[in-house]
């Protein structure tokens, strides 16, 4: 009971004249020591799932480049109907940006074509899937295609809008 009622008192902070030296520096720091441990806690992260295994980087790169698939692309003006004059001097749009997908599908029967705008600014707005494999392959591509950049198309020296189609083939 002795031993409860000094522990509370001492907790409370009722009897600090009890403690003296070495306890009372304790006492008066233990909140700076437990600050300190708090970011040796929070780096200790759980590694399950984190682990990277070492991979030979050209035997990666050529599984990859056989994976990558085969495309073709056709391009066409996209028509307004604010359009007043036709274009005396057209240009289509040049590709600066476009990276392959990476298929995880090796089926060799894969074909999926997309149809995207080439706006005024070389991005690339609403790809449409023309042609689905019904896979996850499809949001893949979604997604690389959004990524393309271009120059666009030019009427006359001015910026124009181009609607795009691609066809992505396993090889």
């Amino acid at each position: 009971m002795a031993a409860q009622l000094l522990f509370s008192n001492v907790v409370l902070g009722l009897e600090t004249e009890r403690l003296t030296g070495w306890n009372m520096a304790l006492w008066k720091l233990w909140p700076v020591f437990v600050l300190a441990t708090i970011p040796a806690f929070a780096s200790i992260r759980d590694s399950r799932g984190l682990r990277v295994e070492a991979v030979n980087a050209p035997e990666l790169r050529d599984e990859l480049l056989q994976k990558a698939p085969v495309r073709s692309a056709q391009f066409a003006d996209v028509p307004h109907t604010s359009a007043r004059s036709q274009c005396e001097q057209t240009q289509p749009p040049e590709a600066l940006t476009t990276p392959n997908p990476i298929f995880d599908n090796t089926d060799p029967s894969l074909k999926i074509k997309v149809s995207f705008i080439v706006g005024t600014d070389g991005r690339v707005h609403s790809p449409l899937l023309l042609e689905s494999s019904g896979t996850t392959d499809d949001h893949v591509i979604l997604n690389t295609v959004r990524a393309w950049r271009y120059r666009p198309a030019m009427c006359n020296g001015v910026p124009t809008e181009t609607e795009g189609k691609v066809e992505f083939s396993s090889r």
